[in-house]
């Protein structure tokens, strides 16, 4: 039974991104080739008596995307839309407005059926904590007198109001959770939604990120563990985020947002929908250790065991999303990784840090970055890394620091590793069959 659901082959239908680089992904791509850095001073964080001054900020015209959507939603859709947005938090609003343009890049319309069956989809949500600004803001108003609390708190605060919303928009009746694992929280969601699929009946699923809607405390408490960068670029916030070279001191948190909509290729087919990348297979491990202290040895188990359940050998693959935050550990040991699995092989593919110039999206890099690397594999050029003034010498593979590259990618790897040792990688193939958009 499960070497015949393994057989089942799960797509890429629909694609969005919401970030500080675009919040379209002809936007996001001409910024990716550009090498342009989406890192800013902050705006919408009061970070005057915090260490770490800069990130990736999103300050959303809602009223002007709320404007666009009218244009391409039923009144009637439209109408619920707006009742949703008058209490969602800043995470729900960014998540389900990504949701929605995925959804609508897979060729569905919002609120129709997707499948013959509504309980044949679902929405998965990858991250936790979400709404750090908002429950900050509330406990204020609680302090100051408990009648100022947000009154509907209790159920917008709650991380399963966001992939509850996306359903409700969508008319999606299958699974709907959220699945929490720090930075790697995105690619388990997509994990997950091959698990929907291939075992439990699915036909389409819904990877959402939203943003991790941190706020001063997580910034500061970051800087108190170097986890962040806070000391040298505070002036000079676009070459802040710089992995591979030797002044990196810490990843540089950011806003966004990015979705998938993934789909049973017979399903998508049989509508004939375009198709962007297929999924070969998604992986997860950790390292047993509480602390952010990243492992080789359990990153380098990982790739191994993803490429063996995807049928493929290291020579297999051409280019490497790297997980790449900028941390001085961090990046060195992802590479090290990389160099056990692929060995020799190791001088042929090219490596790039797509965090390089969106920074850190958190709970939704993993679902950002693919995007990205599918961007690259169907357009035949990869982004640069940029940033990288001084190459630390312990860094013998190619990072793209020289600027956009032409390299033929049939198969990528997407690293993803979180904060306690929480590691998930996933693989996507170029897809040409019917309905390629390669």
């Amino acid at each position: 039974m499960s070497s015949v659901a393994e057989k089942k082959r799960v797509v890429i239908t629909g694609m969005a991104v919401f970030t500080p680089l675009g919040e379209t992904l002809e936007q996001f791509w001409d910024s990716l080739i550009s090498g342009k850095s989406g890192i800013v001073n902050w705006k919408s964080v009061d970070a005057s008596n915090i260490y770490s001054k800069l990130g990736g900020d999103l300050e959303p015209d809602f009223k002007a995307l709320l404007k666009d959507l009218k244009e391409k939603l039923s009144a009637e859709k439209f109408k619920h839309l707006k009742h949703i947005f008058r209490t969602a938090p800043f995470s729900a609003k960014v998540g389900l407005i990504s949701a929605l343009n995925a959804w609508r890049h897979a060729g569905f319309e919002v609120g129709e059926k997707a499948t013959a069956d509504p309980f044949d989809s679902s929405v998965i949500v990858g991250g936790h904590n979400f709404n750090q600004r908002y429950t900050a803001k509330n406990h204020d108003h609680f302090l100051d007198d408990p009648e100022y609390v947000d009154g509907l708190y209790a159920l917008v605060g709650l991380d399963t109001y966001i992939p509850a919303a996306i359903a409700d928009m969508i008319g999606s009746r299958g699974p709907v959770y959220t699945i929490g694992g720090a930075c790697a929280s995105t690619n388990l969601a997509l994990r997950d939604a091959l698990n929907e699929i291939r075992y439990h009946g699915g036909k389409v699923s819904v990877v959402a990120g939203a943003p991790f809607d941190f706020g001063v405390l997580d910034l500061q408490s970051m800087c108190f563990i170097d986890a962040v960068s806070y000391k040298n670029f505070n002036d000079r916030p676009a070459e802040a985020c710089r992995p591979y070279d030797k002044d990196r001191e810490g990843f540089v948190p950011t806003y966004g947002a990015g979705t998938f909509v993934v789909e049973e290729l017979e399903h998508a087919l049989a509508r004939g929908a375009t198709i962007y990348a297929e999924v070969l297979g998604v992986e997860a491990n950790c390292d047993a250790n509480h602390l952010p202290q990243p492992s080789a040895e359990g990153q380098a188990a990982l790739i191994n065991a993803l490429l063996k359940r995807s049928g493929l050998k290291p020579e297999d693959i051409q280019y490497v999303n790297a997980h790449a935050t900028s941390t001085p550990m961090g990046d060195l040991e992802e590479l090290q990784a990389i160099k056990t699995v692929f060995g020799e092989h190791a001088k042929n593919i090219k490596v790039n840090a797509t965090k390089s110039m969106t920074g850190h999206c958190c709970w939704a890099a993993p679902v950002v970055e693919s995007i990205a690397g599918i961007l690259q594999m169907n357009r035949g050029m990869l982004h640069p890394s940029i940033n990288i003034d001084n190459l630390d010498p312990e860094v013998d593979v190619d990072v793209c620091a020289e600027g956009p590259v032409e390299w033929e990618v049939t198969h990528f790897l997407k690293n993803s590793f979180g904060f306690s040792g929480i590691n998930c990688c996933a693989v996507f193939k170029k897809y040409t069959g019917p309905g390629g958009a390669a």
